[in-house]
């Protein structure tokens, strides 16, 4: 059984959503990060990091979001959600699942915590990311109109799911990545999965559904 430890709608909502569209046997831990329990002695020895998620699958803590996506899908093969290594469409999967880490997740993050970076000049860093994302969403939304309605096309995988993710975090900037009408209409379809009712149900979320 997978033991995940999470805290709502973080980094950890992808890899909860998959375990349930999975319907694989799992444990949900749930980590306190307003009282700083993802920075306790106990988390950092699963996740040095110090984020969420965290991942434990055979008694072995995994952890980096998108890993942890490719992880479950090839894991859990029958569920069509990873090309096969001998699938041409392989490839294409893997290059997604990085450039969204990469040119997605990470500026996102920055958005929101720009004091990483300089605390002096918060709003200039949020600004220079906020141009990163907005030219990361023109680009998967170009993509989506030639080639969708999925990343790969006809086939869903698990990168749609992790790009949904990624695009809820953006319901509280000045343009949400709903803005773009391909992206907006792939929200569209991986919200109404079931999975999704039951993630924020679990999760006790609201906004965004």
């Amino acid at each position: 059984m997978y033991c995940l430890y999470y805290s709502p709608g973080a980094a950890s909502f992808v890899v909860h959503w998959l375990l349930i569209e999975l319907g694989v046997p799992h444990e949900l831990r749930l980590v306190d990060t307003a009282s700083k329990q993802h920075k306790s002695a106990e988390y950092l020895s699963l996740n040095p990091n110090g984020v969420v998620p965290t991942l434990v699958d055979g008694g072995k803590p995994l952890y980096e979001t998108a890993a942890l996506v490719m992880h479950l899908a090839d894991r859990h093969a029958d569920a069509g959600l990873a090309p096969a290594a001998d699938d041409t469409r392989r490839g294409e999967y893997l290059q997604w699942m990085l450039n969204i880490a990469n040119t997605v997740q990470s500026p996102l993050r920055l958005w929101w915590y720009p004091q990483d970076i300089d605390a002096e000049h918060a709003e200039a860093v949020k600004h220079g990311v906020g141009q990163r994302i907005e030219a990361a969403w023109d680009r998967l939304d170009a993509h989506l109109a030639a080639n969708g309605p999925y990343l790969l096309g006809e086939r869903m995988s698990a990168a749609d799911f992790y790009l949904t993710m990624l695009m809820r975090w953006t319901r509280n900037m000045p343009r949400p990545a709903l803005q773009w009408p391909h992206l907006a209409a792939l929200a569209q379809r991986m919200k109404a999965r079931p999975s999704f009712k039951t993630l924020y149900e679990r999760e006790g979320l609201t906004e965004w559904a």
